[in-house]
């Protein structure tokens, strides 16, 4: 037991290092690149930061990845509604975090709670039943197929095909997202899984850009920030597999 929450010490460590030095980075380009905004873009790498909290006590089972989740979500959102008053897509995302994401952090907090989180103290993870899981796993396929029939109204680019892998990759993600925040603050152990489907079709996302456009060098810092987000959702998992027996 010694043993293991030592490993757990240094690899939250590992995971907060290595995505607060990729936040930085992306910060360091992109103050460069631009001559103003400047205020917006720090509040923006200040919010990553409070994500890449968010994610490592949600690994380990600690009720403050609620507050730091709360003002990752909150900015993030505020964000995607300021790009959507300049112009530019944003509009879905940013209700989608202030009407979904927002309000789930104090479902999270009030469910963890009641499930003997503390300040120092892990909650008590459980496990979705035979029946659960069936219903869950038909309700992402069905929210798959339907997402992904309406993006495909919206989709720009040339392909063609009874399949569009660029519209799939980006439904997926967020189905995921929004099955992942409600098992989180619900504390379901599979959540996890989700968690890992956001990344693995995220780092697919930012690797195919980075490929028809090798110029956007901050898409590989993207792929990178996602490889360690991969790390720490396996982390995750291993660590809730643990902590929701019984």
């Amino acid at each position: 037991m010694i043993q293991e929450e030592k490993f757990n010490r240094w690899f939250s460590l590992f995971i907060l290092v290595g995505m607060t030095a990729v936040t930085c980075l992306v910060t360091a380009y992109k103050l460069q690149a631009s001559p103003d905004g400047h205020f917006w873009l720090l509040m923006a790498a200040f919010g990553s930061l409070m994500g890449v909290l968010a994610t490592v006590c949600s690994a380990n089972g600690l009720i403050i990845t609620f507050l730091f989740g709360l003002l990752d979500v909150a900015i993030y959102g505020a964000m995607c509604w300021l790009n959507w008053r300049r112009g530019a897509p944003g509009l879905g995302n940013a209700i989608l975090h202030f009407a979904y994401f927002v309000p789930m952090q104090f479902v999270g907090f009030w469910q963890w709670r009641k499930r003997g989180a503390k300040a120092a103290s892990q909650v008590k993870a459980r496990r979705l039943n035979g029946r659960q899981r069936w219903f869950l796993t038909g309700a992402f396929l069905l929210a798959t197929v339907v997402l992904y029939f309406i993006l495909l109204r919206f989709d720009r680019s040339a392909a063609d095909g009874f399949l569009r892998v660029a519209v799939l990759i980006d439904v997926i993600p967020l189905v995921c997202n929004i099955i992942g925040q409600g098992l989180m603050s619900t504390a379901y152990m599979e959540q996890w899984l989700f968690w890992m489907g956001v990344n693995v079709t995220s780092i697919i996302l930012w690797c195919i850009t980075l490929r028809s456009t090798p110029d956007s060098s901050y898409a590989l810092v993207y792929v990178i920030k996602y490889v360690f987000y991969l790390l720490n959702s396996i982390n995750g998992l291993r660590i809730w597999l643990r902590i929701s027996r019984g």
